[in-house]
């Protein structure tokens, strides 16, 4: 993997985009090696996967606009398919996914963000869907993930149509980031809640990310249904039995097992 390094730090998992002489910028390499490097975690002894862009610049600068700018019609649908694919297997992913913005994420940046379960900033951030303003629309879920973040149509499309750039401050306003800090302190933070969610039950975690991400498609009985089946699965695992026991023998050690 030229492009991706992917690291275990305890139960985290560290995936760093690897092109700072480009901005991080996807090409196929890239979003072919991201794609192995997801094939790579050990889900045993991952609770929890963070991804970032190395250097200090960007987290991702957008997709490559000089492989982009010589497709034809067919290589540019068959290479949004695979970027949504990709985000799509990161969405989907059984552990949660943080995507810790270091800088720049502009279009397939901003996309890949998006793809993750939370994100988080440092106050450098610049994010920006440029995409009209080069002849073309989003094409790695931009037009559907960005509304279903921030949940507000006449904001996202204001966005989109204009190509306006939204900083820091803006970006945890309207709910695209969940916290802001510091440049410095942006990967300590950032560890520090995944080892947080690293610590609490997997496989109740994994149900979680499942409810939530299943019944945003569900009418709101069928999603309830959704959310009673993965309660009581939980019941059948013994990180439940841990968990309960502990909280009644009033013992805040306790130690998850992922079964």
């Amino acid at each position: 993997m030229a492009y991706i390094q992917l690291d275990l730090i305890g139960q985290v998992g560290l995936i760093t985009i690897n092109r700072p002489e480009a901005l991080n910028a996807l090409n196929s390499a890239v979003l072919a090696d991201l794609n192995d490097a997801l094939d790579a975690v050990d889900l045993e002894s991952t609770r929890c996967l963070l991804i970032t862009g190395s250097g200090e610049k960007a987290f991702v600068a957008g997709a490559d606009v000089s492989e982009m700018s010589a497709m034809t019609e067919d290589e540019a649908r068959a290479f949004s398919q695979t970027g949504n694919d990709l985000f799509r297997k990161i969405e989907t992913f059984p552990i949660p996914v943080i995507a810790a913005v270091n800088g720049y994420a502009f279009g397939g940046g901003c996309e890949l963000a998006l793809s993750c379960d939370i994100r988080v900033c440092s106050d450098n951030v610049v994010f920006g869907q440029p995409e009209a303003g080069l002849g073309i629309t989003p094409g790695f879920g931009g037009t559907q993930r960005l509304s279903r973040v921030i949940g507000t149509m006449s904001k996202v499309k204001e966005l989109l149509f204009t190509c306006r750039n939204v900083k820091a401050e803006e970006a945890l306003e309207i709910g695209l980031v969940s916290a802001v800090y510091n440049q410095a302190d942006l990967m300590t933070e950032a560890f520090k809640m995944a080892d947080r969610i690293a610590s609490n039950a997997p496989v109740a975690i994994r149900n979680i990310k499942q409810a939530v991400n299943e019944g945003q498609d569900l009418p709101i009985h069928q999603a309830i249904q959704r959310e009673i089946d993965l309660f009581s699965a939980c019941f059948a695992t013994e990180d439940q039995k841990t968990g309960m026991q502990a909280f009644l023998e009033k013992r805040k050690e306790k130690t998850f097992r992922n079964r």
